[in-house]
């Protein structure tokens, strides 16, 4: 048998952490003996224990320790970080760590070094040159770097506790179409209006179900009060965005009378096709021919726009990323800065952008369909809160919620 001193501080009591971690170390079939707890008296006080993990093997504590240092668990015993060169560009060492999208840092020389970047699912790469630990993804490794093996050396910061609830910690706990939406609204605009006095981005990641239920006016009025500096979206929203404001429809469908127009099934690809004989999106703006719509005031204000494209892509419009790992690093770096990031009515887009946002990031996930919710915070996007509504009310709200002024009705 083989033991290990850890331990864990912070707010592990209220938050479920300290159960999670000992559960953690049964279930991968060790035991513990706690040895010192002390539990804060009052709701800001931190909690501290520390404890004894007993494995079967060397190999056995090393697993243990992997699953609960992901936790915040520390241990008591500091030693540095393992190195191993990586033999082949794309391929990691077998053992490396694989990161969270907590803040992390990594023991080498006897000193602690913040990784760069909190993303889940990379591997940490050392410069030995100059210092510098960064999380890199897989297909971005090359042979001979040195990457983290093991979990040894690293140390895994928890988000801290607010001392005042407020709805982004109430409203974890469970996806519900009974959620009180008003209240949800009011505190996403009291922290959109902080983030920019802070001159902090806003992220919206958007699905073409923003344009077909007639709230993309809402999305341009966003815009325009500069509350979008970033947008993650996909061929579709931006196609069906520009075919609104070419021929009034998104799918063939007029969102003035909701009803199929004549020839409407072919409005998104001659919108397509008139923007690639201009050259782009931005190109029509320029030229006067593509003068509303959500791509047009994204275009004006100068929005960060990234358009990854997917197999299904008709065009697609020339912007489109159609190189799924080029679009991945440049949604990496759009997201540098970030603070706030709204996902609405893009299941699979979402998901792929909670992979890359830090833990930090405050985000807020709006679906008519509550799986899009649960699958974003069960793939490790814990810190996402969920609003089960669909997204052209919440739109309204939100935009006279921000702008101060009573919600417009909607025909759609």
């Amino acid at each position: 048998m083989v033991s290990e001193l850890i331990e864990v501080r912070g707010h592990i009591i209220d938050s479920l952490l300290l159960p999670k971690i000992l559960d953690e170390i049964i279930a991968a079939g060790g035991s513990f003996t706690i040895q010192d707890v002390q539990v804060g008296e009052r709701r800001v006080d931190p909690s501290y224990a520390r404890i004894e993990v007993v494995a079967s093997s060397p190999e056995a504590l090393e697993a243990i320790l992997g699953r609960i240092t992901q936790h915040g668990a520390k241990l008591v015993h500091e030693e540095d970080a393992l190195l191993e060169a990586a033999s082949m560009d794309g391929v990691f060492p077998e053992g490396f760590y694989p990161t969270t999208n907590l803040r992390t840092s990594v023991r080498l020389g006897g000193r602690w070094h913040e990784v760069e970047v909190s993303e889940m699912d990379c591997g940490i790469v050392w410069d030995p040159a100059a210092e510098r630990a960064a999380a890199v993804p897989m297909h971005r490794v090359g042979r001979g770097q040195l990457v983290v093996v093991g979990h040894r050396g690293i140390r895994v910061e928890q988000i801290a506790r607010s001392a005042e609830v407020n709805v982004f910690e109430f409203m974890t706990s469970e996806v519900s179409s009974e959620k009180p939406k008003g209240v949800i609204v009011r505190e996403v605009a009291a922290e959109l209006k902080r983030a920019r006095a802070a001159g902090e981005k806003i992220l919206w990641v958007v699905g073409p179900a923003v344009v077909h239920t007639g709230a993309g006016e809402h999305l341009v009025r966003l815009v325009e009060a500069d509350y979008v500096q970033v947008l993650f979206a996909g061929n579709a929203l931006a196609a069906h965005d520009i075919e609104e404001a070419f021929f009034g429809t998104s799918l063939g469908v007029s969102l003035t009378q909701g009803v199929l127009t004549k020839g409407g099934h072919e409005h998104h690809l001659r919108a397509i096709n008139r923007i690639r004989r201009l050259g782009g999106i931005a190109q029509a703006v320029d030229a006067g021919v593509l003068t509303r719509g959500v791509m047009h005031a994204c275009i004006k204000a100068g929005v960060e726009v990234e358009l990854a494209g997917s197999i299904r892509d008709d065009g697609p419009l020339p912007e489109v990323i159609t190189d799924c790992l080029e679009a991945q690093d440049r949604m990496r770096q759009a997201v540098r800065g970030v603070a706030v990031a709204i996902l609405i009515a893009t299941e699979l887009h979402a998901i792929a952008t909670g992979n890359i946002l830090p833990a930090s990031v405050k985000t807020i996930c709006v679906d008519i369909n509550p799986a899009a919710v649960t699958k974003l915070t069960d793939r490790g996007t814990f810190q996402a809160i969920g609003l089960v509504t669909d997204v052209e009310p919440f739109l309204r709200a939100l935009v006279a919620s921000l702008l101060d002024e009573a919600p417009r009705s909607s025909e759609g």
